[in-house]
């Protein structure tokens, strides 16, 4: 909690100086509220742009608890409602930007409370296919679709990633983004124990026959060349596996993470969750062989990515609430 608070003392620092340059309008992500105040304080308009479900909702949980399970639709509601006003580590850095800029003090839960009473816009960077749109939603929340990250047309692969996909069946792919929850030598058993080509992203000293350790690659170029995708299930790890159509094997950590796993795994696109807790080599092994041995498993992930690739653009929705807003 001490490393987060500092560390979103210097986003919301970032978030002023940024706009300083000159803004129109302010995007604010879910864990960034203090972005309402300096639009507030500049006198622009402020939007939402969250890659997870964050309004109270009868529908689901709130994605703060860091589990999936269901508590029913007034149990939601309340623990949505319960964890919306309570304490955050971005509080302190919100009260005192507030202070810096010379506006009246007011909480952080006190302004959500606000903006969900005018209807503030929320725009979300994923697919009522994966998160149908709960009916309690206010109509100012709009599901877009997934929103991809630019592609850039001077990457190349490296001779070195191209060799091992010619050397054998596709891989399965292991990455858990920034968490990094994976150490080197738990990696190499698993690959023993399971028995397959595993790729490893960040691990690029990796580099074994059966075992090859990459840096930054683009997962719309990797991914789709996978047998399979072991990852934390983070909102964009979890989305880019969808879009390529590869089957998973989520090991969610925390907060939202927990959520898309079994998201995936309801949409028969992935196996059942491991808890990062409960993980094991062995576990982790034999779900990579479950994952491969499962036909089911493997064309439900096809045919979400074939329905997701039919959807509409999905920056339409954004231009659109964008328009509404300036004028």
């Amino acid at each position: 909690m001490r490393a987060l608070k500092d560390y979103f003392e210097l986003a919301a620092a970032g978030t002023i100086a940024a706009a300083e340059h000159g803004a129109d309008i302010i995007m604010a992500n879910a864990v960034a509220p203090y972005a309402y105040d300096v639009a507030e304080a500049m006198g622009i308009p402020a939007i939402g742009a969250h890659l997870q479900p964050s309004e109270p909702s009868t529908a689901y949980a709130p994605m703060a608890l860091g589990a999936a399970r269901n508590f029913g639709p007034l149990g939601n509601k309340l623990l949505g409602q319960l964890f919306a006003a309570s304490k955050a580590p971005y509080d302190p850095p919100t009260r005192q930007l507030r202070k810096s800029l010379g506006l009246p003090a007011r909480s952080r839960a006190a302004s959500e409370r606000l903006r969900r009473k005018h209807r503030a816009p929320i725009l979300h960077g994923f697919s009522s296919l994966v998160v149908p749109r709960p009916a309690d939603w206010h109509e100012g929340i709009v599901n877009c679709g997934y929103w991809q990250p630019p592609a850039d047309p001077t990457w190349t692969p490296s001779q070195r990633l191209l060799d091992f996909f010619d050397d054998g069946p596709p891989p399965v792919f292991i990455g858990f983004g920034s968490t990094q929850a994976l150490e080197p030598d738990f990696i190499m058993d698993v690959a023993q124990r399971a028995g397959r080509r595993i790729i490893v992203q960040g691990e690029p000293e990796i580099d074994e026959p059966s075992v090859l350790g990459i840096g930054a690659v683009p997962h719309h170029w990797l991914f789709p060349q996978m047998a399979a995708v072991v990852h934390h299930a983070g909102a964009g790890t979890t989305a880019a596996g969808l879009l390529a159509g590869v089957p998973a094997v989520p090991v969610p950590i925390f907060t939202d993470q927990p959520f898309w796993a079994q998201r995936i795994h309801q949409l028969d696109a992935a196996a059942q969750p491991i808890a990062y807790k409960h993980l094991t080599t062995r576990r982790l092994a034999a779900s990579i062989d479950e994952v491969l041995a499962n036909e089911d498993l493997a064309s439900g992930a096809q045919r979400i990515a074939r329905r997701l690739a039919a959807e509409p653009d999905s920056s339409i929705p954004v231009a659109k609430a964008l328009e509404q807003l300036c004028n």
